[in-house]
């Protein structure tokens, strides 16, 4: 706008020589301001004397995966208008993997957008599109409702109201309830640069983690002297017991972090996280013991597909499943999962039990998905 004026500015310079005059003509755009002068001292500038509030009442929610969760959102005005005004609300989303970046300029311009509307209007985007919309329930309920929830849908969401040119906005933190594990190469230990973690978990129907999962997951007890890949490029591993090897005796308990690493040339093992699944993950009743071959096979019979590491994990953590049978997943591993710990079924805690990668034509049972 300024720019717009500067030529009627020099003008006025000139006519406002001795005896000159100059009237610039006001601008206007349709709303009206009162003088800034009239505001709160902070540079605040109010509309008509009306603040624009917008609000969450949770500034976090955690939802399970497949499900539809409802991210709250409202906005009213101060004092309370006596007819209602034309806004716009656009949703952006943060990824959950660069939330931590969100202290510069550039993690912030790497928000998303899923969502704009106005009146009866909306454009939802990218992967989101068809699967959210606005509740509306109220009066200034602009509340996003997302379906369908993916692994990958977790991090901070940003609702931001614009009336003119005010603009509020309140972030909504979004998790997923599911379980961290750590996971590494058949090759061996610390063969997955970056890019190779990443497609490590999704082959196994699950997703790098965060750092707040992993910090969850050692809260709760996960305690791994391997470092691993997280979905932010950094290397972290989870220490309950310090110990010799494991970052000393002499450090307390929490992370052990190697920072951010090159994804391309180093080389680690991955930190994986999923949540519930929609299916059904059980041990097959066969008659005999199974070669890999076998096992894949006897699912497809059995009108499933040999199940994955994620969805044992999720089945077990999530879904209670207790079995003290070794089977076959899909990977090649050979693993059980135990919530009541007992005799001849391993360690003390409960867990997912690993075998590790066998040979192919050894014979266990095997795990489906359904």
């Amino acid at each position: 706008m300024l720019s717009l004026l500067r030529p009627l500015l020099a003008t006025c310079v000139y006519l406002l020589l001795p005896g000159g005059q100059c009237r610039i003509p006001a601008y206007s755009n349709g709303f009206h301001y009162q003088d800034i002068s009239n505001g709160n001292g902070n540079g605040e500038i109010y509309f008509n004397g009306v603040r624009l509030h917008v609000e969450s009442p949770q500034l976090a929610v955690s939802a399970t995966r497949g499900s539809s969760v409802t991210l709250p959102c409202h906005y009213h005005y101060e004092p309370e208008l006596a007819t209602p005004r034309r806004t716009r609300v656009k949703w952006s989303w943060l990824p959950a993997n660069i939330i931590g970046e969100a202290v510069s300029p550039a993690a912030s311009a790497r928000e998303t957008e899923v969502m704009v509307a106005m009146g009866n209007r909306h454009r939802s985007y990218g992967n989101f599109r068809g699967r959210v919309r606005l509740r509306r329930s109220a009066p200034g309920d602009m509340s996003l409702v997302i379906n369908e929830l993916q692994l990958n849908d977790t991090g901070r969401y940003r609702c931001e109201v614009i009336d003119g040119l005010e603009d509020e906005s309140v972030t909504v933190e979004l998790e997923l309830q599911g379980v961290v594990f750590p996971y590494h190469s058949q090759e061996g230990r610390y063969r997955f640069n970056f890019f190779g973690a990443q497609q490590a978990c999704q082959d196994q129907d699950a997703t790098l983690a965060t750092f707040e999962q992993l910090f969850t997951a050692w809260e709760e007890g996960l305690d791994w002297c391997n470092a691993g890949w997280l979905a932010d490029g950094t290397v972290q591993y989870p220490i309950t017991d310090p110990r010799a090897g494991c970052g000393g005796v002499d450090f307390a308990p929490g992370l052990r972090s190697y920072g951010q690493r090159h994804r391309l040339l180093h080389h680690f093992d991955a930190f994986c996280f999923t949540a519930s699944v929609k299916g059904n993950v059980y041990f097959l009743k066969h008659p005999t013991r199974l070669n890999f071959t076998e096992a894949v096979r006897a699912c497809v019979s059995d009108g499933s597909q040999i199940a994955k590491v994620g969805q044992l994990y999720a089945a077990w953590r999530l879904m209670g499943l207790d079995r003290c049978d070794a089977g076959w997943l899909a990977d090649g591993s050979v693993r059980y999962p135990i919530t009541r710990p007992r005799a001849n079924c391993g360690p003390p805690e409960p867990g997912v039990r690993s075998f590790g990668f066998r040979p192919p034509y050894l014979k266990f049972g095997v795990y489906c998905y359904r």
